[in-house]
């Protein structure tokens, strides 16, 4: 929704919000966001206390379980004002993803317990999903559970675990049987990191960041209470925590922060005595891409509002996290085409470290890097040609 058409209360929270952003975001932060800065974890831990405080680390929650039960309009709002006031991104895992899911599908001692810590910060998560042989077919997945008691034993590996190498818990898929359909002997299982038998190696990006890691799970006892739903029930689990993962993927506040970035650097970079900014090359592909990120956003707010509702969010989310994901990598192509062949060095240096004398503008210091880290966008979470498939046979019936 255009800023000029939100009703006055609303343009009255974003205010609100940006005042709280700049008194209690710290300079130093704000200027490693801007600049694509690897964060620490302490960085992020105080501006999320700060988020916890203020009742918006988790405000789409029911109040029971510590949220403010916000609207999506205004949850839209907050997640695009802190992204185009350089906060750091939230993780979703705990959030958005594990949270809801038990809601959902945990039974009360599960909620009891891991819900107040999500909201309050002493629990960070990770996701088990992936692993070396089954990304995108995640049905073929290989770890194994073998029920010992009150216990599960685990066996095998996730991968791409996006910070596992901080994470106190994992909620993870297994096997648990091997009759029927490959879905149909899947159980989801909650992992404490510090169980023995769990190690974790890293994965480091092209920008030089510990992002993903592959974790390894030897003779690893998780308790059976710690199985959410029935066993060999995961599957339809799962596919609930990708529906809202999708709202997420689908990657809107992310394009506002490239969005905002990109006009900035436009504006001065010079093509021909004149800024790109007002080239009429740039000014058509500027619009086209800022109609697609409205679009976007209206189908997100549509299926908040459903989830609010109670309904169930189904296949067709997988769109959003196709389209979020492709429109990053325009945002990212366009940047590249501003900076022009300034943005080809790739300096590894400047995602790790503020650079006051650096020979090349920060802007276009981190842009190639970028670029190439955005291609993954279309693989990690289920790639685009994984999606178009499930569109095509769980929304069109083909």
């Amino acid at each position: 929704m255009m800023a000029d058409q939100e009703p006055a209360e609303l343009a009255e929270f974003r205010q609100n919000v940006r005042r709280f952003i700049a008194h209690n975001l710290p300079t130093s932060v704000r200027e490693k966001v801007r600049r694509g800065v690897l964060l620490d974890r302490n960085e992020i831990d105080l501006w999320e206390r700060q988020l916890v405080n203020q009742g918006w680390f988790a405000p789409h929650w029911p109040e029971r379980w510590g949220g403010q039960a916000m609207k999506p309009l205004w949850r839209m709002a907050l997640d695009e004002e802190l992204a185009r006031n350089d906060c750091p991104e939230a993780s979703p895992f705990g959030t958005d993803m594990v949270g809801p899911m038990l809601m959902q599908f945990g039974d009360d001692a599960q909620k009891q317990f891991f819900l107040p810590r999500i909201v309050n910060l002493e629990h960070h998560w990770c996701q088990g999903y992936s692993e070396p042989n089954a990304g995108s077919d995640l049905a073929s997945l290989q770890t194994r559970a073998v029920r010992e008691g009150d216990d599960y034993i685990v066996n095998g590996s996730k991968i791409w675990t996006s910070g596992a190498h901080y994470a106190d818990w994992m909620f993870a898929l297994v096997r648990t049987g091997a009759d029927g359909k490959p879905q149909e002997g899947i159980s989801f299982l909650l992992i404490n990191m510090r169980t023995p038998g769990i190690s974790i190696k890293p994965i480091i990006g092209i920008h030089g960041w510990h992002l993903f890691n592959q974790v390894f799970l030897d003779e690893v006892r998780v308790p059976v209470a710690h199985r959410v739903g029935q066993e060999n029930m995961g599957w339809t689990i799962a596919k609930s925590v990708l529906e809202h993962e999708r709202l997420k993927l689908s990657r809107v506040p992310e394009c506002h922060r490239r969005l905002a970035n990109l006009k900035t650097l436009a504006a001065s970079v010079m093509e021909r005595g004149q800024a790109i900014a007002q080239r009429d090359w740039f000014k058509l592909k500027l619009a086209a891409l800022e109609v697609r990120l409205m679009a976007l956003e209206a189908s997100v707010l549509r299926f908040r509002r459903q989830a609010l509702a109670g309904g169930r969010l189904g296949a067709e989310t997988g769109r959003l996290k196709l389209r979020g994901s492709q429109l990053v990598q325009a945002f990212e192509n366009l940047t590249v085409d501003v900076a022009g062949p300034s943005s080809l060095p790739y300096d590894p240096a400047a995602h790790l470290e503020l650079m006051e004398d650096a020979p090349r503008p920060w802007r276009v210091a981190t842009t190639s890097a970028r670029r190439f880290m955005s291609r993954g966008f279309t693989i990690a979470g289920g790639s685009s040609e994984i999606q178009h498939n499930q569109l095509a046979k769980q929304v069109l019936g083909l």
